[in-house]
Formats: C-alpha cells, structure tokens, sequence
C-alpha cells in the first residue's frame, strides 16, 4: 500500500463518483478504478458499494476514510517539520559565551533571531572559553562566542563584530576628566585585570601593555570582565575592559576610552565544520547583522 492509494481513496470518498475524482486528480477514470480495486484487495475487504450512479463507502470504508485522512495528516505534518528543520526554522540551539559578551551584542542578536524563528530554542551556556571549546569538541553546544580565540584545526572560526577596548576608572581618577586616555599614561597605576591563566584575551592585554613600554602592576585578577568594575568602584585599581563594559552602570565607575591605536577586544564566533540548519541560520543571521 502506498500513499497515492490513500489518497485516491479520499478523493473517490470525498466525491462520491469515480468520474469526479478522476478529473480532480488529473487522471483518467480507468487506472482510479484499477488503484481502488488493488487497495481493496489488500486491504481484504470492500471500501465502497458500487452502482452505475452512485458510490458509497461501506461501514469498513467509512472507517478507515477517517484513518486515511490521519494518516495522510501526519504525513503532512511530517514533512512541513522535516522541511522547516532542514531550512533552520525549528531545532535547538546551544550557545558557550562568557557574560561580557552578553552585555554586548550577542543578546540583542539572539532577540532579532528569535524574533524571526520562533521555533528555534535559544540555550545560553556561560562558561570560561576554554570550557567553551571543550563543550563544542563534545557537541554540548553549537556555537561560542569569544575574544582571543585558540587556534584548533577541528573548528572554524571568524570575527561576528569588532569592539574596542577602553578602561575603567574610579570616578575621581584624575584621568577621568579626559576624552580619552593614552595607555602609556597608565603605566604608573595598580590594575584588576582578568585571570592570565585562563584568559588569552588577558595576555593579550598584558602584552599590549608590555608594547606601550611597561608590565601592568597587578593587584586582582578575576574570571569575568563585569567584576573588574566592583574592583574600580572600591578603589582596588583600574581596569582594561571591552567598551561593551560601558553597558554595565556602575557608581564610582567611569569609563573612557583608549587613544588610537587601542587594543582590540574583537568577538570571534566558533563552531564545528559543516553546521547543521539551525547553526547555519543563526550565522547567517550574524553576517547580516555586523556587515
């Protein structure tokens, strides 16, 4: 039995005459019958009373009409979910990031996203971007976002958007009167600086600062950029933090940015090889949205 027997029964059922569904199928009259007669012989039974002006579906007809149509309902349904998971519209979607990035523009793209598949369920994952990698490796998530990424061969990676990196004073610093301030000028301050051992963006602070002619003087280290700014509030130091950190009020805190050329604080997106449907539209959704 296949699906066109069903759906020749329905239309013969739904018409009442094989003349009739015969023209609304766009077949000739003779195969229609051929096809009824064949599923009627499988089926093991009769569907349909016969006679010369008229058909009739029989008690066992009338039956399995209403199984047809939920077959062929499910078949539908089937393929429109088959059809909307393969263009990106439906699925699941597991994001690694760090909360930084979300202060910035990660959250506003994964609103517009939603906004236009609301089908796709978005799960953030905050984590350190070692963990991040590690939970790509294992498909725990499908893609991070990150600065400084490590190179590694088994994923693919490209800038989502370019971002600056500035710093974060104690309101009455004296250099928070400026418009911008020179990194060499900080060279004399005590820093909180995120954690070395686990942040390449870190290091790749602490050599900027070693390029401007001196090693930063650090008093705190801490996992995420957003706590560098309780850390300014209390007195402990400045900080160099991504200019989304602006986003994040904080009183005692100003911020200003970093005379050109200022460090970068670039947010690169990472995923697997060959993304699925659901990746490749939210990809697509980020190049469209930080041309």
């Amino acid at each position: 039995m296949e699906l066109r027997h069903l759906r020749y029964f329905i239309a013969v059922a739904e018409a009442a005459s094989f003349t009739a569904a015969a023209r609304s199928l766009n077949i000739s009259q003779p195969p229609l019958s051929q096809q009824i007669k064949d599923l009627e012989e499988e089926v093991g039974t009769r569907l349909f009373e016969r006679s010369s002006r008229h058909v009739e579906l029989t008690e066992a007809g009338a039956n399995f009409l209403d199984q047809a149509r939920m077959i062929l309902g499910q078949v539908d349904h089937a393929t429109n979910q088959a059809r909307a998971i393969g263009s990106g519209q439906v699925g699941m979607l597991n994001i690694g990031t760090t909360g930084s990035v979300l202060l910035g523009q990660l959250s506003t793209l994964i609103a517009r996203f939603r906004d236009r598949w609301p089908a796709v369920f978005v799960r953030i994952h905050e984590m350190d971007p070692q963990a991040q990698e590690m939970a790509l490796l294992t498909h725990r998530t499908d893609l991070s976002f990150v600065r400084k990424p490590r190179h590694n061969a088994e994923l693919v990676g490209r800038i989502a958007w370019h971002e600056k990196v500035g710093v974060a004073l104690p309101e009455h610093h004296p250099m928070a009167r400026l418009e911008t301030v020179e990194l060499g000028a900080l060279r004399q301050e005590s820093f909180v600086f995120l954690r070395l051992a686990d942040s390449r963006f870190a290091r790749y602070l602490h050599d900027c600062c070693v390029g401007a002619g001196f090693v930063p003087n650090i008093t705190n280290e801490v996992v995420e950029s957003y706590s560098l700014t309780s850390l300014v509030a209390a007195g402990l130091g400045v900080a160099l933090v991504p200019e989304c950190i602006r986003n994040l009020s904080r009183p005692g805190v100003i911020y200003r940015p970093l005379a050109d050329p200022a460090p970068e604080a670039d947010v690169y997106v990472i995923h697997r090889p060959n993304p699925g449907p659901v990746v490749a539209s939210f990809l697509e959704a980020t190049q469209s949205a930080f041309k």
